[in-house]
């Protein structure tokens, strides 16, 4: 995929919504639903956008969905490509240099992985403050187009620490809305911060790994986001990451690994990461 391609791609996006877009946000599995509260939404399948691909994973809705959240346009993708699905690299990424071609400057990763920590219970919500690059490739491998980024990006901060403390202060703000309400009955923090680690996938992987993946300083282990990562800051987009941990990872219990139980456990979390998102978006625009 060429800078003409997500030229291409741009225009045709920019044909059904003219607004302009500041933040983009990438909806993982079992957490499509914010983009239902979205006002004045305009939806894209994938498969009608210039040299997008089909996302064909169950929990993504496979389109872009543009419109306004509290006054403020925002692009959403309701599901993402995936490297497992048989898609190359350039592929997985293309929507972030497509943001980045429309003029987007925020990106909003979210996903939903399993942890790899005891301290991090199945339905935490995890700020990644770093990442793990184990999908066997980086994503900017081969000729580099200057216009999208230059040939060595620096990848010291890839989730902007600004960001993140925007997101902590938005996740303090809800606890103690609902402590006030009666809702919560500790001051548990909705928000912990951790690194995640990349994997190809489509496998979970198994307990050796595993241990190994902690011992290497991982939180918690997924199958996307970091390829979206690099491109974004390749352009010079601002990013934040948010995993959803729906399960703890292989060997942490005696429990088989499904996607239905990641399917359940965003659905319980989706009101809390809903808001959060919601606020997040407010102020950092």
């Amino acid at each position: 995929m060429n800078y003409e391609n997500a030229v291409e791609a741009a225009e045709f996006i920019k044909s059904k919504y003219s607004k302009p877009i500041q933040t983009a946000v990438v909806l993982g599995s079992g957490l499509g639903a914010f983009a239902d509260d979205i006002e004045n939404a305009v939806k894209i399948k994938y498969e009608e956008i210039p040299h997008f691909q089909k996302s064909t994973v169950e929990g993504h809705a496979g389109q872009l969905v543009l419109g306004e959240l509290n006054g403020i346009s925002i692009a959403v993708q309701q599901g993402r490509f995936h490297f497992y699905e048989g898609y190359d690299m350039n592929q997985v990424m293309f929507p972030m240099r497509t943001f980045g071609v429309l003029g987007v400057k925020n990106v909003i990763l979210t996903n939903a992985a399993g942890s790899t920590r005891t301290s991090l219970k199945q339905g935490t919500l995890m700020l990644i403050r770093d990442h793990i690059n184990l999908m066997g490739v980086n994503p900017l491998r081969g000729a580099n187009d200057e216009r999208f980024g230059p040939r060595f990006p620096d990848m010291t901060e890839v989730y902007d620490k600004e960001f993140q403390q925007i997101a902590t202060q938005a996740a303090a703000e809800i606890m103690q809305e609902r402590l006030e309400q009666g809702v919560e009955k500790t001051s548990r923090l909705i928000l912990k911060r951790g690194v995640y680690c990349a994997l190809s996938g489509p496998t979970y992987e198994t307990p050796a790994e595993i241990r190994m993946y902690r011992i290497l300083g991982a939180d918690a282990v997924g199958m996307s986001t970091v390829p979206e990562a690099i491109a974004a800051r390749h352009f010079g987009m601002k990013v934040i990451g948010i995993s959803c941990l729906t399960n703890m990872a292989a060997g942490m219990t005696d429990e088989v690994i499904n996607h239905e139980e990641v399917m359940e456990t965003g659905a319980k979390v989706a009101g809390i990461f809903k808001e959060l998102l919601r606020r997040i978006i407010s102020k950092i625009n």
